[in-house]
């Protein structure tokens, strides 16, 4: 029997929140945000792990990265102009559709769209986890207290590698040894 906070593969849904073209240059750490959450999309494949990408208003803020468009391959990409993502009716939709009961989320940025996000998932009695290593904002402050506020009401923060091997459980799981290539 695991511990019900431990991530499992069967229970989670990936979600990669607004890595978009009008953010580069501008989000502290970006390059960590991207590679991190490149590691995260390829293990949530690896482990048959659903994803759901939003993207803010991609008009006005571009597409997600290509390096980012280039791991997810072939996915369908959710339009919003909420902040939350769990306010956009069809994302909300999908993600109650998964029918999984945990969030992992990635993405930009840590105190506006994910933190809304997440503490939306609350709402909706989904259990929210932050990849800290896969999240960023334009100031390193904004980012640090809403990784605290969030930690303070529930949201279980955890990092890339972390997440990846709770998922997996174990060396026996047969993508075990795609997966630990991954995080090397």
């Amino acid at each position: 029997m695991r511990h019900e906070k431990l991530l499992a593969a069967d229970k989670c849904v990936l979600l990669v929140v607004d890595i978009q073209e009008a953010f580069e240059g501008h989000i502290s750490e970006l390059e960590r945000v991207i590679k991190c959450s490149k590691i995260m999309i390829q293990a949530a494949r690896l482990l048959n792990v659903p994803i759901v990408v939003s993207e803010q208003y991609p008009k006005g803020l571009g597409r997600t990265l290509a390096p980012i468009q280039d791991i997810l391959g072939d996915c369908y990409y959710y339009d919003k102009v909420t902040f939350s993502c769990c306010q956009d009716d069809s994302i909300k939709k999908a993600l109650q559709k998964s029918g999984r009961s945990q969030v992992l989320i990635v993405g930009i940025e840590t105190h506006i769209c994910i933190m809304q996000t997440a503490y939306d998932l609350l709402v909706m009695q989904m259990q929210p986890y932050i990849a800290v290593d896969a999240v960023g904002s334009r100031r390193e402050s904004d980012h640090q207290v809403a990784l605290q506020r969030l930690q303070e009401d529930g949201v279980i923060l955890t990092t890339t590698e972390a997440a990846i091997f709770e998922m997996t459980g174990s060396a026996k799981h047969p993508a075990f040894k795609e997966i630990s290539k991954l995080v090397k």
